[in-house]
């Protein structure tokens, strides 16, 4: 097995990469620098695409950037008295075409590079809404209010003892008696899992739904040394090629996003974590050419690390910072292998959204203007009448499976759904996507001009959800999917 220690390692790929840290496009993606289809006309997707090398995360390259950038007083004084001058500017523009009462606020609007990109090509100065002060999402705005953030000391691992809580006794039972049937009942397990999974026994329940294990009792054991063999296999077999010419910019625009994950989740800026998922995205990236690695897939291993994580220490992610170094290496490679079998299987079923123009996405990006279109049809028209384009946010709802829109822990209890649904990844997210937009659809509807409702809509006030809120919003998806699924116009548009 390949020594996966860090050290020297690490510090030879950032002198490796230090002569170029500019991507200049989706990484294995050929650059075009003007994608027309026959008719001449420009494809809006490819034109956002084009113009957007991370249109989930910007904000994240931007602090990183400045963290380290030297920059003279009299630079940043000459910059701001342009950005207040021409803000001015076009204030005063608007009151004389436009007076409104009372004052306008004259923050800066903080938008992803896509929301910015879209306002330069075709949107001329609005009226500006009246500020609406939303409690900050779990994304970009928690990033820019934390300000003087620090990570928590780092804390022991408590291992995982077999207490199980009262109120999860009766449910418990029920998974066990499941799991040990010779051939467990799949529908059953769903219905199970459907509304959540006890934390001690989701790693399992996981495994199995994903397909990674069997249903044959007999045959899991076997089953898991052997996929993790396999893997480690891999490792050896190709980790080392990384730095080879035709795997050097994949996987160095993996080391360059794995930093950006999960910011504000202590563990995950841990050195021995990052080269975890380092290896997980190298190894399917080069095992699934035809798309190779894409920005927001390394997100996607997440959950599935942090539940298998679970299955031996009791420490809460999302808030300690405890040293995973203090695991075994044997433990470690266990959750390593098992994540990536894990995630590889969650691809497997989403794949067209990262092959080249990712046309799964623009397939369901459509759906969900059209969906939107048929239940909340005054929402749809404000978003229209404001020329916000579905793709400028749900985007990255699509590519990242809401991952940055709602806490960590939120995502585990959503993805517990995910996986007991048929496809739920593919075809339930799209129902959960219509739901999720809709329950803020009065929060839009106040926003009268396109920065308003694009700054809302890419920074949704989620960032106190529980459990509560995600069976909430998985109810209404429920319900749209039982009422739309089957319905012949709701789809129309897909391309």
């Amino acid at each position: 097995m390949a020594s996966l220690s860090s050290g020297s390692a690490r510090e030879s790929k950032a002198g490796f990469w230090k002569k170029n840290t500019s991507v200049p496009g989706r990484p294995g993606w050929p650059v075009k620098k003007d994608d027309k289809g026959k008719s001449g006309k420009r494809d809006p997707f490819h034109d956002f695409e084009n113009k957007t090398s991370d249109a989930w995360d910007d904000g994240d390259d931007d602090l990183i950037q400045m963290a380290s950038l030297k920059m003279s007083l009299r630079d940043v004084q000459t910059s701001a008295k342009v950005v207040l001058d021409n803000h001015s500017k076009r204030a005063n523009s608007q009151q004389q075409q436009h007076p409104v009462r009372g004052s306008s606020s004259a923050n800066s609007v903080h938008t992803d590079e896509s929301s910015s990109s879209a306002q330069q090509q075709s949107h001329p100065p609005t009226q500006p809404s009246p500020p609406h002060h939303h409690p900050s999402g779990p994304g970009l705005g928690v990033r820019l209010n934390s300000g003087g953030y620090q990570p928590p000391k780092m804390t022991s691992i408590r291992y995982v003892t077999n207490k199980t809580p009262d109120r999860e006794a009766a449910r418990m039972e029920k998974f066990k008696a499941v799991f040990t049937e010779p051939s467990l009942d799949l529908t059953e397990l769903r219905k199970l899992c459907w509304s959540g999974i006890p934390k001690s026994v989701r790693p399992t329940a996981w495994k199995i739904l994903s397909g990674y294990l069997p249903t044959a009792a007999d045959r899991r054991q076997e089953t898991l040394e052997r996929k993790r063999k396999e893997y480690f296999s891999y490792i050896d077999q190709y980790y080392e090629t990384r730095y080879q010419d035709q795997h050097e910019e994949t996987f160095r625009q993996i080391h360059i996003d794995i930093p950006r994950m999960n910011p504000l989740i202590p563990i995950f800026q841990q050195l021995i974590v990052q080269e975890i998922f380092e290896r997980i995205l190298f190894i399917w990236a080069i095992r699934h050419p035809a798309s190779g690695y894409v920005q927001g897939i390394n997100d996607l291993v997440t959950p599935f690390f942090v539940v298998f994580l679970s299955e031996y220490i009791e420490n809460d992610i999302e808030v300690e910072n405890c040293d995973l170094g203090q695991l075994p290496q044997s433990t470690r490679n266990l959750i390593e292998a098992d994540s990536f079998w894990c995630m590889s299987k969650l691809l497997d079923g989403i794949q067209d959204n990262y092959t080249f123009a990712q046309p799964g996405i623009q397939m369901k990006i459509n759906a969900l203007s059209e969906l939107i279109k048929r239940i909340d049809a005054p929402l749809h028209a404000h978003l229209e009448r404001h020329d916000v384009q579905f793709l400028q946010f749900s985007f990255r709802w699509m590519n990242n499976l809401l991952m940055r829109e709602i806490p960590l822990r939120c995502t585990i209890r959503l993805w517990d759904t995910y996986q007991a649904e048929l496809n739920g990844f593919a075809d339930f997210h799209l129902y959960v996507c219509a739901a999720f937009l809709k329950r803020f659809s009065e929060d839009a509807l106040r926003e009268n001009d396109f920065q308003g409702i694009l700054m809302l809509l890419q920074n949704l006030p989620t960032l106190h959800w529980r459990d509560k809120e995600i069976s909430e919003l998985l109810a209404e998806a429920f319900k749209l999917k039982y009422m739309f699924a089957d319905a012949p116009r709701h789809l129309l548009h897909k391309s």
